[in-house]
C-alpha cells in the first residue's frame, strides 16, 4: 500500500530523547521506583504535577538535587477500567520534557511539549524500554504518568558530545498523558448499511476479524471508488494527517486458481493497527485521495485503479501488485502531525520530500515492508 519509503520528516519525541540519554542506566537503577495511586503515596522526591490530563501541565520541582537512580509513578489516574493499557497497545499520548536543574529549579525543553505542537505522540508498547512501558501497563486511558531519569554520567556525557547529541544538564523529566489506546484487532464500531456489490466487490465481515472481498467476475471501473461500508461519527480526516487504520488489500484480478488472495494486511500480522501519514505521497494516491475527507469511525471499500496504485505491470518489475486493487479499510483514527521543522538558515534541502509531514518512527522503518514490500 505504501507508493515508496518517504523520507518524511519526524520530530524528536521526549520518549526517545529521554531514554537514549538513559540508556546506559545501571541495572539496580531500572527497577522503578513507583507506587500506584489508591496503594501509597508516590516517591516524595518526584515532581509535583498538576492541572487537567489533556492540557499543559504544572511542574514544580522538589528543592532537593536531582535523584542518582530512575523513578516514575502514575499521577493522576484516568477513569474506567474497560479502557486499560494493554502491552501490545498502540497508544496516543500527549508528552513533554522538563530538565530537573538543581533544587526546585527545572524548565522545559524547548520543542520537546506535544501540546505546543499541537500533535500527540503515538507509542507502539512493545517498542518502548520496559522503563517506560511497565508504568503504563494497566493504567486507564486519561491517566498522567511521570518519569525522572538521573543525570548523565561523565561517561555517557563524553558518548553523546562525541555522537553529536546535546548532553543536558541534570535530571530528564517526562509527563505523559494518556489519551488513547488501540489494541490488535481494533475495529470501527457499527454494523455495516451496506456489503458493496452492484458491479464491485462483496465485503463481510464478522467481529474482530479479516474482512471476506468477493470479487465480481467483470472487468474493474476505471476510476476510483469510494464506497463507505460503515458510516463513522467521527471528524472527517484531513490531509496531512497520521491516520491510524486496519486494512486488507487483494487484487482485482485474480490468480491462476481463480482466487483473491490478500496481498497485504495488518490481520496477517495480528490485527496490529498501521498508521500512515495521509495526503501527503506517503502512500499510494488511490489511499490519499480515497481516505481524506471521510470520517472517522468508517469502515471504506476502495477500488483503486492501477493508475492510481502501482501501475499495470508493476508486479513483474518490482513486485508490487499490478493492475487494480481492492482494499478495505477501518479508519480507526485520525491526529495532527507536527509543523515540519523550520530550516536553519542557509540550510540546504529544505524543501521537498522532508517537508512533507511529520509521520511516526515506526512508519518510516516499516515503508519498505508494508504493502507488499515495494518502493518506487
Amino acid at each position: 500500500m505504501h507508493r515508496r519509503a518517504a523520507a518524511l520528516a519526524v520530530p524528536l519525541t521526549a520518549i526517545t530523547l529521554a531514554v537514549s540519554s538513559c540508556g546506559n542506566i545501571p541495572e539496580e537503577w531500572r527497577t522503578p521506583a513507583f507506587l500506584r495511586m489508591g496503594e501509597e503515596q508516590l516517591d516524595s522526591r518526584i515532581p509535583t504535577v498538576t492541572g487537567p490530563v489533556g492540557e499543559e501541565p504544572e511542574i514544580t520541582f522538589p528543592d532537593v538535587k536531582p535523584p542518582d537512580e530512575e523513578l516514575s509513578g502514575i499521577v493522576s489516574e484516568g477513569s474506567g477500567e474497560d479502557e486499560l493499557v494493554r502491552a501490545d497497545d498502540l497508544l496516543i499520548a500527549n508528552v513533554v520534557q522538563y530538565q530537573w536543574t538543581g533544587p526546585g529549579e527545572g524548565e522545559p525543553v524547548e520543542g520537546q511539549s506535544s501540546y505546543e505542537t499541537g500533535a500527540p505522540d503515538l507509542i507502539r508498547m512493545e517498542q518502548m524500554p520496559e522503563q517506560i512501558s511497565d508504568v503504563l501497563v494497566n493504567q486507564p486511558v486519561g491517566s498522567r504518568a511521570v518519569y525522572v531519569f538521573p543525570p548523565l554520567t561523565e561517561e555517557e556525557r563524553n558518548q553523546a558530545e562525541q555522537s553529536g547529541q546535546p548532553a543536558p544538564e541534570g535530571a530528564s523529566v517526562l509527563v505523559i498523558d494518556l489519551m488513547n489506546r488501540y489494541n490488535k484487532g481494533s475495529v470501527v464500531p457499527g454494523e455495516q448499511t451496506t456489503d458493496g456489490g452492484d458491479g464491485l466487490p462483496t465485503v463481510t465481515q464478522e467481529g474482530h476479524s479479516a474482512p471476506n472481498i468477493e470479487v465480481p467476475d467483470t472487468d474493474p471501473p476505471e476510476e476510483l471508488e469510494v464506497v463507505p461500508l460503515i458510516e463513522g461519527s467521527g471528524d472527517k480526516v484531513e490531509k496531512g494527517q497520521q491516520v491510524i487504520v486496519q486494512y486488507t488489500g487483494v487484487r482485482w484480478e485474480a490468480d491462476e486458481n481463480g482466487d483473491h488472495k490478500a496481498f497485504d494486511s495488518t490481520w496477517s500480522r495480528g490485527g496490529e493497527p498501521f498508521d500512515t501519514t495521509i495526503g501527503a505521497g506517503a502512500v499510494i494516491e488511490g489511499w490519499d485521495k480515497g481516505i481524506v475527507g471521510q470520517p472517522v469511525g468508517s469502515r471504506l471499500l476502495l477500488v483503486v485503479p492501477g493508475s492510481m496504485a502501482y501501475g499495470e505491470n508493476e508486479e513483474e518489475a518490482m513486485g508490487a501488485p499490478a493492475g487494480t486493487l481492492v482494499f478495505v479499510i477501518d479508519v480507526l483514527g485520525a491526529y495532527d502531525n507536527p509543523p515540519p521543522a523550520e530550516p536553519e538558515e542557509g540550510a540546504e534541502g529544505a524543501e521537498g520530500e522532508g517537508a512533507e509531514g511529520g509521520g511516526s518512527a515506526e512508519e518510516q522503518a516499516d515503508a519498505p515492508e508494508e504493502g507488499g514490500g515495494n518502493e518506487e
